[in-house]
């Protein structure tokens, strides 16, 4: 009953079952036909009975549970669509949604919302926040919301990560695929129309075999889990690393604790990192982890730019001591043009499109909306986020 209590839903039941008692009390008493006086004093009772209708009708949208949807990015695809509101409104008729197109009246719009749904909120807008009882984040990764006020409330997060994960997953292996056939550089044979042939197969990026190649997956979240069935249905060996071992391999063939990261890697030959970006985790790959993978295997980083030294990562690729890396994440983004990772030839750069799919605000909308019954019926939510470990 708390989130009812707040939300004030159980404020619009009664409000309208008293809009319905008024209403029938109001109703005109039927008359004898031909009596002027009775017409008259219907038509004034159906005339009370409208405007308590309409006065209550704004009273219930005033008590009602306003949704803030504050979802506003550079990139088109990030941003609402126009028709979420609405949706949302029709479907869910008692409750109040506002969809800002930026974030210029967020301020104000805020201090009275119960429920956010949005990506990302400054510390002096939660203080102001002061109804606020759930946030769901548009994204996969919540660091940016992890802000000690926020950690320690007892405001709700949930994210994003299993509408993001198996897209991102199916970007992670073609960048796998990509690696292993040497496609970034047959890419530059055919800008510049040249049979590269032979120059392939005497470069370092000489096509391999897919098929019983071993595949670490770093972090078994919604990216790691949907990854390692499309490895194994190539025919890769899966090893995995998780923090609780304990919670189960997920189908891999084997899976270890993270510290036993170091220990794995010269096992592997592909090393896809897919964990959350926490305290623990913020510039995990660096020189010794780098040091510690096989000459001849590649690095992958799908989930975000700040879990990987890159000065390190582009020391080990200038170097060859690894074979090659493929990036969809980096610590600025827009990668800024001058970066000397757009010089190397054994990197592939996507620019953060491993979860670009036409389908995302309709996934969006089916797991809002169920996480949107579940919060105003009491029950658990889907991804929600364990604030003290960040993920």
């Amino acid at each position: 009953m708390k989130n009812l209590a707040h939300s004030g839903t159980l404020l619009v039941y009664y409000l309208n079952l008293f809009l319905a008692v008024i209403t029938v009390q109001k109703s005109p008493t039927p008359q004898t036909p031909g009596k002027d006086k009775g017409t008259s004093s219907g038509h004034k009772s159906a005339q009370a009975a409208d405007s308590h209708r309409r006065w209550f009708t704004l009273m219930v949208l005033a008590a009602a549970m306003k949704i803030l949807l504050a979802i506003h990015h550079s990139f088109e695809l990030w941003n609402a669509p126009e028709w979420l509101g609405p949706r949302l409104q029709q479907q869910f008729h008692h409750m109040r949604f506002v969809q800002l197109g930026s974030f210029d009246n967020l301020m104000d719009e805020i201090r009275d919302a119960e429920v956010l749904m949005g990506w990302q909120l400054r510390v002096d807008q939660f203080r102001a926040a002061q109804q606020l009882r759930w946030i769901h984040a548009t994204t996969a990764a919540v660091h940016q919301l992890m802000f000690p006020e926020l950690v320690a409330s007892e405001v709700r997060l949930t994210s994003s990560t299993e509408i993001h994960g198996p897209v991102v997953a199916e970007h992670a292996i073609a960048l796998v695929c990509a690696l292993a056939k040497g496609l970034a550089q047959t890419a530059t044979y055919q800008e510049r129309k040249h049979w590269g042939q032979q120059d392939l197969w005497r470069s370092r990026m000489r096509p391999q075999e897919i098929a019983g190649a071993r595949l670490l997956v770093i972090g078994l979240g919604a990216i790691g889990k949907h990854a390692i069935p499309l490895a194994k249905g190539l025919g890769m060996r899966v090893f995995a690393v998780r923090q609780h071992p304990e919670r189960g391999t997920e189908g891999a063939d084997r899976v270890f604790s993270s510290d036993e990261l170091e220990s794995v890697l010269p096992q592997s030959d592909y090393v896809l990192l897919a964990a959350p970006l926490t305290s623990k985790t913020r510039a995990l790959f660096g020189d010794r982890l780098f040091g510690a993978m096989r000459e001849n295997a590649c690095f992958l980083n799908v989930s975000r730019g700040a879990l990987v030294d890159e000065a390190a990562l582009e020391r080990a690729l200038r170097s060859h001591r690894i074979r090659a890396a493929a990036l969809d994440v980096f610590q600025t983004e827009p990668l800024p043009a001058d970066s000397s990772l757009w010089e190397l030839d054994n990197l592939i750069i996507t620019p953060h499109t491993a979860a670009i799919t036409e389908n995302l605000w309709e996934r969006h909308y089916v797991r809002f909306t169920e996480n949107l019954r579940r919060y105003t019926e009491g029950k658990p939510l889907l991804g929600e986020v364990d604030k003290q470990r960040g993920y």
